[in-house]
Order: C-alpha cells, then structure tokens, then sequence
C-alpha cells in the first residue's frame, strides 16, 4: 500500500505513467483521490500521474488535533519533494485549488502550472456557515447519515446532472463514497470552513494557470473563480456548462480536453 512518511503523517498516494512531465492531483473536501479516476486513466498514457488523499481523508492518516490550510500545504510540498523530485503541474479541486494557490504563491520553484477547479481564493462565505456547521455536527457525533449524504450531494453536484437518469449508477457510486468517510473526517471540514483567505497572496502567482469552473456550482460559484483568474497575472478562465463542484466526476471528456489542451504548451 503505497503511504508516505511527511510533516509528521502518512499519506496515501497513487503514482502511474512514466511521462517527462508530471501532473498532481489534489482531491476535493469528503472525497480522495478516487475522484480523479478518469483523468488518472486519461492523462497516465502520456505523462506521469499523482493523486493522493489529503491527511485525514481517503486513505490517509488520521492525525490528531486541528488541521488548516498550511499545514495540508506543508503536507503536499513535502509529497512533491520525495515522489516527484522536480516542478509539477498541480490539478486542485476545490480543497485541492486551497492547497494549489499557496503551494503557487510561497514555492514558486515547486509548481510549473496551476489548474485550479471549482475552488475559491476567499474565505468560506458567512452565509454558508451556520449549514455547513450543522451538517458537520451531525456528522461528529453520528458520521455521515444518509440524510446527511443527500444533501452534500446537492451542493457537490450540478442539479442537471443530478436529475438526468443516466447518471442513476454514478449518483449510487458518489454517495457511497460519501457515506464511507469516518466522524474524524470534521477536523478536515473545519479546516476549510475557517480558512483564511489569499485574496492578496494569489497576486504573487507568477506560474501559468487555468481556472475552470462549472456553470452550476453553488459551493464556490463562477464570480469566485473570476476573481481567481482576474487576481493572478495571465490567468485564464474557463466556464464548464452542466457542471457542478465536482466538474472532473460530472465532465471527465471537456475537464480532460481543457487540461489535456493546457499541458500542450509545455511539452
């Protein structure tokens, strides 16, 4: 099983392909790195692939104590360090693009390129809160209920995609997946809900990024990531129609194409 020693926890870690360029991938909050299945196969043919589970998630150590922003950071740059040993392409997810933006902004030298899905460079909006804290609450004492999993379906997924038929299995698949995470997966979802904002450190970002995020995402909708793309130099920004927080699960063929189209430049 492949887990590695860093910043004092053990992660869990996939690495396939053998290509000259290597891309990471950084999950989202309630998932692993199960949700990069399709670009993992998609992009190991040509170059070399990571995805891993952030501490306390998936199938990565449970640590004790409180978690934040830095210290997943912390966990992820000592990960590129010792599994890849040069500068990545860094994929990050909503939690993940947390992680990717101050990887981007702090270790320059670390990161070739920023593709940043779904996520936000500010603090979790306050209306969000009391929902969030309640959810999580429920979750601490019972873990994560059925009637817990049906509503986090509804803010991690688009509504079309919900509602289309032919997705029946898939919804099945995600929300197991869901239900699977233990009652300490609260320390990662306070990490994120009390995250500080990088609204001015974003602007330091001198690496090339790409923004994408779906046209129906309530979790962290299209204004936040044109902030993103508005924030640091020549970014670029992308719109995904049908697409929700978890545009690589819902898109996997346009989410591939946009990376697969990005990645062209550097090889």
């Amino acid at each position: 099983m492949p887990l590695i020693q860093v910043n004092n926890t053990k992660l869990y870690y996939v690495k396939e392909g053998n290509g000259a360029e290597t891309i990471v991938f950084s999950h989202g909050l309630l998932w692993s790195h199960k949700m990069f299945e399709s670009q993992i196969d998609f992009f190991k043919k040509k170059y070399t692939v990571m995805a891993y589970d952030h501490r306390g998630q998936g199938q990565s150590e449970v640590t004790e104590g409180p978690y934040d922003m830095d210290m997943l950071t912390q966990d992820a740059l000592e990960l590129i360090d010792q599994i890849a040993g040069k500068p990545v392409h860094f994929v990050g997810l909503s939690m993940g693009g947390f992680v990717g933006m101050r990887l981007a902004a702090r270790y320059p030298d670390k990161i070739k390129s920023l593709i940043l899905l779904e996520t936000s460079a500010n603090p979790e909006p306050v209306e969000n809160l009391p929902k969030y804290k309640f959810l999580n609450g429920i979750v601490k004492w019972f873990g994560v209920i059925p009637k817990v999993a049906k509503e986090v379906m509804k803010i991690m997924f688009a509504q079309s995609w919900l509602e289309n038929p032919k997705n029946k299995e898939a919804y099945k698949k995600w929300i197991k997946e869901l239900q699977s995470n233990k009652r300490s997966i609260t320390r990662s979802v306070e990490a994120v809900i009390y995250r500080k904002g990088v609204e001015e450190e974003i602007r330091n970002i001198q690496c090339p990024t790409m923004v994408v995020v779906g046209d129906e995402d309530v979790a962290t909708k299209p204004e936040k990531a044109k902030f993103i793309q508005m924030s640091i130099p020549n970014a670029v920004l992308h719109m995904v129609p049908g697409a929700g927080h978890s545009s690589c699960i819902e898109k996997p063929d346009e989410i591939n194409k946009l990376i697969s189209e990005w990645l062209e430049q550097f090889s």
